[in-house]
């Protein structure tokens, strides 16, 4: 740590309205650090579902095929375990497309926040990680 030197200090009054925003800011920056952890999940569940299909394309069509539903496994066959499979990529792609819009518009907000308070702060404050 380090004092702020005389040129870097703000002699500002914080406002209810730029502590608003300070807290706005907070929260999204928590928010979209909770959502990067979830996309992350989510691509990497996506990706073995993906290593899976392939392995399923591999598998005997008259054979049943062990397939997880909650915390057991079922019986069932080839074609209904891909369609299956497929159904769970879609639900995924789709919450992954959500978290990429939720993030991209955490993002944009968080932007404007930050050109507003650096804007009156200046370098008394920090928003940066």
């Amino acid at each position: 740590m380090r004092m702020l030197e005389k040129d870097e200090e703000a002699d500002v009054e914080v406002k209810w309205e730029d502590q608003q925003r300070i807290n706005e800011f907070s929260r999204l920056n928590n928010k979209v650090s909770d959502w990067e952890d979830q996309l992350s999940a989510k691509k990497q569940e996506k990706e073995y579902l993906e290593d899976l299909s392939g392995e399923l394309e591999l598998a005997d069509e008259d054979e049943p095929v062990k397939y997880r539903l909650g915390e057991a496994f079922v019986a069932i066959s080839l074609e209904d375990a891909q369609s299956r499979l497929e159904k769970e990529q879609d639900k995924l792609t789709e919450d992954i497309d959500a978290l990429d819009t939720k993030m991209t518009e955490a993002s944009e907000r968080m932007a404007e926040l930050k050109r507003l308070l650096y804007g009156k702060f200046g370098n008394a404050i920090n928003l940066d990680k």
